[in-house]
């Protein structure tokens, strides 16, 4: 009786994937592309939030206040 209600379920899970790849088509494409790498400061090599630049202290970077 669990080996059918596993088999159910199952047989539910590949019913419910084959009907959202038919609505969405393109999802899984956007999914698999690769990603762009991470913005880096040039000069220090810290990440990039937002718009306004680096925040560190070495040479070239935005300095704070």
């Amino acid at each position: 009786m669990m080996v059918k209600a596993i088999l159910v379920f199952l047989g539910l899970m590949v019913l419910i994937g084959m009907v959202g790849k038919a609505l969405f088509p393109a999802a899984t494409r956007r999914i698999l592309r690769k990603s762009l790498p991470a913005a880096r400061c040039p000069s220090c090599g810290r990440y990039l939030l937002g718009a306004k630049g680096c925040d560190g202290r070495g040479p070239g970077c935005r300095q704070k206040g």
